[in-house]
């Protein structure tokens, strides 16, 4: 059993939230047995928090995990791991909200999840597949679809509610209409897109802030390696006896931002925990404040058209690129 624990947050909604959690999005998938075991070793580490999806394919894999860790011991009880996933964008019509998480939670084998997402500000036509969007896109229901939210979290589906990525003028119109305003806003966040604006507005608005593609997400078509070759990082790295990537990570930590991480090998789930128990100077935050040059790395390009509700990308994200 790991002796590491992981920080945790209170959420609006009241809920606790692990400060560290695990990723499932990957283009390629491990099979499902094999996708079991890497939850499995994370749980061992000390992982209390996974993140999925609908549309990511590892549902069934990590709910197999958290009941086989329950089974062994691993854990005391499900109230001790934190599960997120989200609603995939030809599920975001208001009637469809509901049946699609409870498809999830089927797919899990569980009787709820902790915090449940929209996953973009998107809303395909029913039964679109794939990733091409063109003619596929409808305007999204903001009012609509956060009702169903809500409804989710009044039958106890859903422990939180709240979205991912959403810029400040879809969180501003969201709250207009919200009775019970989002928990969390998960976005791509790293020392190369710091969102210091959105961050700014989450936290006047009470909305925790959680990091997707915290290391730039090199592995990725669309991924750079700003973060992992950043001569800042290295520098401080060095200095500290540390990785970049744990220099990395703990500077989303000390933002007070939930981070995501992902990687399969137990030996890289390990070195991921192992940010809680030192800091950074002042001097080093400066110096990723001010000198790593700033970029977004997922442009959203696959979901701009001339023809769709998102003419321009500055409309997708709310005018922060």
């Amino acid at each position: 059993m790991s002796d590491v624990v992981v920080p945790e947050v209170v959420l609006s909604s009241g809920t606790r939230m692990p400060l560290i959690g695990m990723g499932g999005a990957m283009s390629n998938l491990p099979p499902p047995d094999v996708l079991t075991s890497i939850y499995l070793d994370a749980i061992e580490v000390g992982y209390r928090h996974f993140d999925t999806a609908a549309c990511y394919g590892s549902e069934e894999a990590l709910g197999q995990a958290v009941a086989e860790a329950l089974d062994r011991g691993l854990v005391k009880s499900r109230a001790e791991i934190f599960i997120t996933t989200k609603l995939w964008c030809t599920d975001a019509h208001p009637g469809l909200v509901l049946p699609a998480l409870k498809k999830s939670l089927q797919r899990l084998g569980l009787e709820y999840v902790d915090l449940y997402l929209i996953h973009w500000p998107i809303r395909l036509k029913e039964g679109t597949e794939g990733f091409d969007f063109k003619g596929q896109m409808l305007p999204f229901d903001m009012k609509g679809t956060w009702e169903a939210m809500e409804e989710c979290s009044n039958l106890g589906l859903a422990k939180s509610i709240g979205v991912s990525n959403f810029g400040t003028k879809k969180l501003s119109q969201l709250l207009m209409h919200a009775t019970i305003p989002p928990a969390v806003n998960q976005v791509e966040m790293n020392v190369g897109w710091q969102q210091e604006k959105l961050r700014a507005y989450c936290r006047e608005k009470g909305i925790h802030v959680s990091a997707w593609s915290p290391l730039g997400a090199n592995g990725a078509p669309w991924g750079s390696l700003v973060v992992v070759e950043s001569p800042v990082l290295k520098e401080i790295a060095v200095t500290k006896g540390k990785t970049v990537a744990q220099v990395a990570l703990r500077w989303i930590h000390e933002q007070g931002v939930t981070v995501i991480v992902k990687s399969f090998n137990k030996d890289r789930m390990k070195e991921n925990l192992q940010i809680i128990d030192w800091e950074l100077s002042q001097e080093d935050s400066d110096k990723i404040k001010l000198q790593i040059p700033q970029k977004r790395g997922f442009s959203g390009d696959a979901f701009v058209f001339e023809d769709g509700p998102y003419k321009l990308l500055d409309e997708l994200w709310d005018g922060d690129i």
